[in-house]
């Protein structure tokens, strides 16, 4: 065995690199860090990469692995950087008339590579004994296919000129001739001079920039190596039972147990797999099978399935070749699978007890948990894309299309599923959305208004679909394509991949099933930061109490007075000219806000509710075209021009940063009183049902500790009034939603009233970066490509901005109040990445919408998984 690990010259051979001329150029100093790859080589995923200490593992497991020579990383860099590979030295690995492949082998299977060559030593002389051994059509199949190979990846010749008919010996000349032609030369006899320039070329090729950008999209560091593996060709091709295939024994879709893959007689690698001329691998009355054909080779596969499960701690393929009934096994890769399918896998290898359950927690990536929670269009079956947008809320749904909120109530009063196609949306845009089944937007970013309401609904989204044409006039929506399509058109949304689809297309349905479960529970066991969901409806209650959420983080009141029995009651409180008008008009909402909170304490259970006054500016709440107001006049008994004057004098220039939030409490105290007294009373009569709960009230929009200390006064009044009135007593906690950047600078000041701060990121990020959320979209993308931002700050947490921001705040709250309870309700609370940042800061839970808590679960143990292992690392 040769397995020498420097890169020394320590061979120096005559080798002559060939320009294209052929002429001779300087010699180089010989790459010979190569090493036999045996039961016992010293074989590192790290210097080899990973298919090379895959096939040692093979080879351990007692599998026909051909013979086979490993190149570590330094030596492919090398040789990229122009020195000279022993390619006499590698070959005599593989006797006097050597015919081999090469294989790329990063380190991460997630990387790609350049493609394998296969037949490599493929030549006149080898063709003519080939020819007496395996019969004339297996030798030129043979020699044309490395000819082609060769002429393309290698020598990087045009390849119309090598795709050639069928093989036959006038193709065969016809591509030798080809090559001449172009380069010059004959077509390179000498099988050391084939692998040469077959090394030289696909480590030149992983060097490449485009080759770089792919690879460092799938993580992988801008130093990543790559190691080659060279490897005895067994032919597939020729007298008897030949041919290749792979073989897994896992649905790559379900991840249930299920025999699977490809075999075509007379063929080598994976990409004649493709053909039509395949057959079934196990037994089926459609045709014959390889079970059938040769039942040896199909049990010894089977036999090395199980063992690969076992030994190798995963569902492997195996890529095998059959060489005159002799079976080979030629490599083995981890089964390509779908997030259901991840989930099944591992929990089935932990409950067979192949792997631990805290390594079932990590093999699964927590934001693939989405696709599991939802309908998803079927990888397996067709797609014909029209639009292309942002992925906002993950899931598929199939639906007619509608161009506005009535049409799609309507449409879901007659139980036909519609999709909400708008513009972009509006919070009279809610009662729509409730109704329909996915909404697509021309308009809007990550944290837009569709965005944040679909994730709260569980409903696919995609926004910022800029290449469509929304005409909601003229109910017609055109794509970039030119086509057009109209109310009541059948289309798909796919909210996981980002895209809208014409007509229905094949589904999934939702993997809410035991082995969803038992994979959470095991991430609860592990994690250390409390989960809570974003619930303004008792739907959303019981959808957040279905994913195990811990209590509520988040519960938007204003949500709950969009629906039209309640929206004409609060028009009517707006239009009020007096405080005991407004009073008189809240007093009938009374009762429904203190329904809503009773089921809410019911359905949590006693868990924490987090509430948080009305916080909107109040024109939204009103209609802004003219059909609009002319009917709410008319259902107010108000002549329109004074419902003209007052939408107008509510209206203001920026809303967002108006009366809002706690100066609307301030200002209209009677809101927060109303909504004070209906907490309470449920309260009350939630315990008298057997719920008892601490309800804790949040203060939105805070910037100042004398806020807070006027609405905790009148709150406290309110709570006192009740306690009297029914004779009961309760506790609550008040607490302080922070969204302004003074509040997290004072935040030591308004924690001397606060029970806890919640940070609301959402619109913390938007006012320190000065920045809409709903027109971000326009331009950011263009940002993240240019570099200004690394990531989109209304997705992925901005911790050197925002972050600091709340290191501040957490810091000077817990100053003033040390058992101040710290925690982040905005959306960036179910991305991984912010919960990662929240641990680290001692903040107590995160809260994020209902079908994002499993994803935050898991991300949760990832973390505290991840910080055991550093920390077993570091032990003595």
């Amino acid at each position: 065995m040769r397995a020498l690990t420097t890169l020394a010259p320590t061979c120096q051979a005559s080798m002559l690199r060939p320009n294209k001329k052929g002429a001779a150029v300087q010699k180089t100093s010989e790459i010979n860090d190569f090493a036999e790859v045996t039961a016992t080589a010293a074989i590192s995923r790290a210097v080899h990469g990973w298919r090379a200490k895959c096939l040692q593992r093979l080879i351990r497991l007692d599998m026909p692995v051909p013979p086979t020579v490993a190149l570590s990383a330094g030596a492919v860099r090398a040789i990229a950087a122009g020195q000279q590979p022993d390619s006499r030295a590698i070959l005599a690995h593989f006797g006097d008339a050597p015919l081999v492949s090469v294989r790329p082998s990063p380190e991460n299977t997630e990387w790609g590579g350049p493609g394998t060559i296969l037949n490599i030593g493929m030549n006149d002389a080898r063709h003519k004994t080939l020819t007496q051994t395996q019969g004339e059509a297996a030798a030129t199949a043979l020699y044309i296919r490395f000819v082609q190979s060769y002429a393309v990846h290698v020598a990087r010749l045009d390849p119309d000129m090598f795709e050639m008919a069928e093989p036959s010996p006038e193709s065969l000349r016809a591509s030798l001739k080809a090559y001449e032609t172009e380069m010059d030369e004959p077509f390179p006899q000498d099988p050391v001079r084939q692998l040469t320039e077959v090394l030289r070329s696909m480590a030149r090729a992983w060097e490449g920039t485009t080759a770089r950008i792919l690879r460092q999209v799938k993580g992988a560091p801008t130093d990543a190596g790559l190691g080659l593996v060279v490897q005895e060709m067994a032919l597939g091709i020729g007298p008897g039972i030949s041919g290749s295939g792979v073989i897994q024994f896992v649905d790559p879709v379900t991840g249930q147990p299920q025999v699977t893959g490809r075999y075509v007689g007379q063929s080598q690698g994976r990409a004649a797999l493709s053909g039509p001329e395949a057959i079934y691998l196990t037994r089926d009355p459609r045709g014959p099978s390889l079970e059938e054909v040769c039942p040896e080779v199909f049990a010894d596969l089977l036999r090395f399935g199980a063992a690969c499960r076992a030994k190798l701690r995963e569902e492997m393929q195996i890529e095998f070749t059959i060489e005159s009934g002799q079976l080979h096994v030629l490599d083995a890769i981890k089964v390509a699978r779908s997030s259901r399918a991840g989930v099944r896998i591992a929990v089935a290898l932990a409950e067979d007890g192949i792997i631990s359950r805290d390594d079932a927690v990590l093999r699964v990536e927590p934001r693939a948990l989405s696709e599991l929670m939802h309908r998803q269009v079927d990888p397996r079956g067709p797609r014909d894309r029209f639009a292309k947008g942002i992925a906002a809320s993950p899931g598929a749904a199939r639906g007619r299309i509608v161009f506005s909120s009535a049409a799609a109530q309507a449409s879901a009063a007659r139980g036909e599923p519609c999709i909400l196609v708008r513009r972009e949306t509006a919070p009279e845009d809610i009662r729509g959305m409730h109704a329909a089944s996915a909404v697509l937007t021309e308009r809007g970013g990550i944290t837009s208004h569709a965005a944040v309401i679909a994730r709260g609904l569980g409903l696919p989204c995609v926004v910022g679909a800029t290449d469509l044409s929304v005409n909601a006039r003229d109910k017609v929506l055109k794509a970039a394509d030119g086509r057009s399509f109209h109310e009541g058109d059948l289309i798909t949304v796919d909210g996981t991949k980002g895209e809208a689809l014409v007509g229905e297309a094949e589904m999934l349905e939702p993997a809410l099933d035991d082995t969803f479960r038992t994979l959470l529970t095991w991430a609860d066991a592990v994690r250390d930061i409390g989960i809570r969901a974003n619930a303004d409806t008792p739907a959303d209650a019981t959808t957040a109490r279905m994913f195990e959420a811990e209590g509520i983080g988040l519960c938007r009141t204003e949500h709950m007075f969009f629906d039209e029995d309640r929206l004409t009651v609060m028009r009517e409180m707006i239009f009020a000219d007096t405080s005991k008008d407004r009073a008189a008009a809240l007093e009938r909402l009374l009762p429904m806000q203190r329904a809503d909170f009773v089921r809410l304490f019911e359905i949590m259970a006693g868990l924490p509710v987090c509430i948080r006054l009305f916080d909107p500016p109040l024109h939204e709440f009103l209609p802004h075209d003219r059909d609009g107001m002319r009917e709410l006049a008319e259902a107010l008994d108000k002549p329109l021009s004074e419902v003209v004057r007052r939408v107008e004098a509510l209206s203001e220039f920026n809303p967002m940063l108006g009366m809002r939030g706690v100066r609307l409490g301030i200002t209209l105290p009677e809101i927060y009183e109303m909504q004070a007294r209906a907490i309470f009373e449920a309260t009350v009569e939630a315990a008298r049902k057997g719920t008892p709960v601490v309800p804790e009230i949040m203060i939105p929009l805070v910037s100042a500790k004398r806020e807070v200390e006027l609405v905790k006064t009148r709150i406290d009044a309110v709570a006192a009034a009740v306690r009297t009135h029914m004779g009961v007593s309760f506790d609550y906690r008040l607490g302080v939603m922070v969204e302004t950047p003074r509040a997290a600078l004072r935040a030591g000041d308004i924690a001397q009233h606060a029970a806890f701060l919640s940070f609301g990121t959402n619109d913390l990020t938007q006012m320190t970066y000065g920045l809409s959320r709903d027109d971000a979209g326009r331009f950011m993308n263009t940002y993240i490509q240019q570099g200004v931002f690394p990531e989109d700050p209304f997705h992925i947490l901005d911790v050197d901005g925002v972050g600091e921001l709340l290191h501040i705040g957490a810091e000077r709250g817990r100053a003033t109040r040390p058992n101040l309870t710290l925690s982040i309700c905005g959306e960036h609370g179910g991305d991984p990445d912010s919960i990662a940042f929240c641990r680290s800061a001692g903040f107590d839970y995160v809260s994020c919408s209902p079908f994002r808590v499993p994803v935050a679960r898991l991300a949760a143990a990832h973390l505290a998984l991840n910080d055991r292992g550093r920390g077993l690392e570091n032990t003595p």
